[in-house]
């Protein structure tokens, strides 16, 4: 099935979906920390965090983290499960330098490990990790379920999925309110700090397309998880998924 963000391209030329998200992620990766937080107020951190809580119950010791980015979710994720190992993927190699530098200045190297990798056609084998997480990326996939499935498969019999994703919210006056502040600030200070004028409206638009709440839950079983639920975070605008294999 095609979902209605899997048609939502960053630029207007220059390849399919994947490509151009890896074009976006490379241009806007010197300046993606300072937005992410500062657009959020700090917010996301604790969103992560929260995400992160939802498999230490399960003590998971090998992790995949989905779409990295940077590595924050990673690097909160090793400091608070202590695993033995924590590989994490993402298609934008500039993206990952930085991480692979915050890493190394923890000096967490010899547990988290970065891989480029098409989050729809993961290299890794069957059952090979105890969790999946993924915190602000699968609204980008080209594919989603595609991506929900690979997720599924390198994921063990009773492992866990956690993941965490921007929403709109849906209840007066935080719905309006944030329909404002994602058609103004969002996209004007996004492009004044990151130089990409397209990389931020792009951004928006799949927030508001992507699928949420009991429709992504929905979306979770028919991948094949089982125990889907969801959380609304901070009046709606994040929401926090976790199901089992």
């Amino acid at each position: 099935m095609a979902y209605q963000q899997e048609k939502i391209i960053p630029y207007h030329e220059g390849g399919d979906k994947a490509q151009q998200v890896e074009l976006m992620f490379d241009n806007i990766a010197p300046a993606y920390d300072t937005l992410n937080h500062r657009l959020s107020l700090n917010i996301d951190r604790g969103w992560r965090k929260k995400a992160i809580r939802q498999l230490k119950p399960y003590q998971p010791q090998a992790i995949l983290d989905i779409a990295t980015g940077t590595g924050d979710f990673a690097i909160m994720a090793a400091q608070m499960l202590k695993p033995q190992r924590l590989t994490g993927a993402d298609i934008s190699e500039g993206m990952m330098d930085i991480g692979r530098k915050k890493v190394a200045a923890k000096g967490l190297s010899d547990i988290i490990t970065f891989d480029k990798e098409d989050c729809t056609h993961l290299s890794y084998p069957d059952a090979s990790y105890d969790a999946v997480m993924a915190a602000f990326g699968i609204r980008n996939f080209a594919d989603l379920d595609k991506g929900l499935a690979e997720m599924y498969r390198v994921l063990r019999p009773g492992g866990h999925l956690s993941i965490v994703e921007l929403t709109t919210p849906v209840s007066f006056p935080m719905k309006q309110l944030f329909h404002i502040y994602s058609h103004t600030v969002l996209p004007v200070y996004g492009r004044l700090v990151s130089k990409d004028a397209s990389a931020y409206s792009y951004l928006t638009k799949t927030i508001e397309a992507f699928p949420q709440g009991e429709r992504m839950v929905d979306i979770l079983k028919k991948a094949g998880f089982a125990d889907a639920q969801f959380k609304r975070l901070t009046f709606g605008i994040c929401t926090m998924y976790f199901a089992t294999k």
